[in-house]
């Protein structure tokens, strides 16, 4: 093969459209690779992006209430003695296993060891997450749909 049946290999491969060709021969390998998984990269890149947003401006409204910090210190012993239940896996955080089912867990719930308290969606599976302390919900961390990166704080549970 020589370079003019390479050249107009190529610039085939560039009008067809296709974004990988591998070609082996009895001495020859080629791979031609286009430039159309870039605007892929930018997609993929753009999509955190996203998912941090929400999360940096959540965080933002409980910096500003620091004017009163006996209020911070005495929530921050109080949450001390409850266990939290975090987030295994990146994802979107959902509450309910439909949005015409009623809540896995409100705030109050018994929960034992074992029971759903939430569902998130990572890459269009829905998994499950199971309580792994028995006790009383006191309070829910996440709003519904919103996204969660791994080992964030979902819940928080009385175990007595």
């Amino acid at each position: 093969m020589d370079i003019k049946e390479i050249q107009s290999l190529i610039k085939f491969v560039a009008k067809s459209g296709a974004s990988e060709v591998k070609l082996e021969m009895e001495d020859i390998k080629i791979t031609i690779k286009t430039g159309s998984d870039v605007p892929e990269t930018t997609i993929i890149q753009a999509a955190p992006q996203m998912a941090a947003a929400p999360q940096m401006m959540a965080q933002a409204p409980v910096a500003q209430p620091a004017a009163t910090p006996t209020n911070e210190a005495s929530s921050t012993e109080d949450d001390s003695k409850y266990i939290t239940i975090k987030s295994p896996i990146i994802g979107t955080f959902y509450r309910k296993p439909s949005p015409d089912k009623p809540n896995f867990a409100e705030v109050g719930t018994e929960v034992k060891v074992g029971d759903t308290v939430c569902i998130i969606e990572a890459m269009k599976l829905f998994n499950e997450i199971e309580s792994e302390v028995s006790g009383k919900i006191v309070k829910i961390l996440v709003d519904d749909s919103s996204p969660v990166e791994f080992d964030q704080p979902l819940f928080l549970v009385d175990p007595s």
